[in-house]
């Protein structure tokens, strides 16, 4: 089975097309957001109760088992995994995500989230995008995303452990795609700004906006795979440690002295 989520909601084209092309072979389950939660990265509902509604959800005049959860991407997926399932999804897949989600922007992501948490849980992930934000075509990405399953299953060393970033270049017209590349995590910064506005009460309040000034566009990056064309395929590992900074700090404790810091504290 087939667990679905993203993080444009429930009512987004891409994740209607991908749960479609996927149902026939798969077994599939969407539970996704009752509305866009872009850019929430790995944020979970902890002060509000979270609701969930069973929806009658179509695509292509087809009924899907669905749940619509008032929530983050990341919610959908540790509900999904704690109370609606009775057993792990064979896959998660987050997506098909309008707008790419490249190189260090990934961190803000709830697209990428949700497949975090799901890899928590030792399911194989994979999110997906389209590096476009209008006229986007999502056929090709489902059936592509159809087809790595296939080939996942018997040809990954270690499913328990996949957790893959998938951006499509383009609009997702396959014939812009040139071909795939397996490739590392590039750097995107932006020139951001906070516009001052002001509401009809005489409170200011701020609208951010910007435009991207720069990338790592070294080959090998997604980065650069997708500005020529290329899919990019980008493995995923989730650990925060500073080795470097371990034993830089083990060194730095040494002159630390607690009785000197108690002494000043009488």
């Amino acid at each position: 089975m087939v667990l679905l989520t993203n993080d444009d909601g429930i009512y987004s084209p891409g994740i209607h097309n991908l749960a479609y092309v996927l149902s026939k072979i798969y077994e599939v389950l969407v539970v996704a957001p009752d509305k866009e939660r872009s850019a929430v990265s790995h944020a979970i509902t902890m002060h509000k109760p979270l609701r969930v509604s069973e929806l009658q959800y179509y695509s292509n005049e087809k009924l899907y088992k669905s749940f619509c959860v008032n929530g983050t991407p990341a919610d959908c997926v540790k509900l999904s995994m704690e109370v609606l399932l009775k057993s792990k999804p064979d896959f998660v897949i987050s997506g098909i995500n309008r707008g790419a989600n490249l190189g260090t922007d990934i961190i803000y992501s709830g697209t990428v989230s949700a497949a975090i948490e799901a890899h928590f849980y030792g399911v194989p992930a994979i999110a997906v995008s389209i590096a476009e934000h209008e006229n986007v075509r999502y056929d090709f990405t489902s059936y592509f995303i159809c087809d790595l399953i296939s080939s996942l299953l018997g040809n990954y060393d270690d499913l328990s452990n996949l957790l893959i970033n998938i951006n499509i270049p383009g609009d997702g017209n396959i014939k812009k795609v040139k071909g795939i590349k397996v490739t590392t995590l590039g750097t995107v910064k932006y020139e951001n700004s906070f516009e001052e506005r002001v509401d009809p009460h005489h409170r200011k309040y701020y609208w951010l906006s910007g435009k991207k000034i720069d990338t790592n566009n070294q080959p090998g990056t997604d980065v650069n795979a997708i500005d020529n064309g290329f899919i990019s395929l980008t493995p995923l590992r989730i650990s925060l440690n500073d080795y470097k900074g371990i034993d830089s700090l083990n060194n730095l404790i040494k002159v630390i002295d607690l009785n000197k810091i108690l002494f000043k504290m009488k």
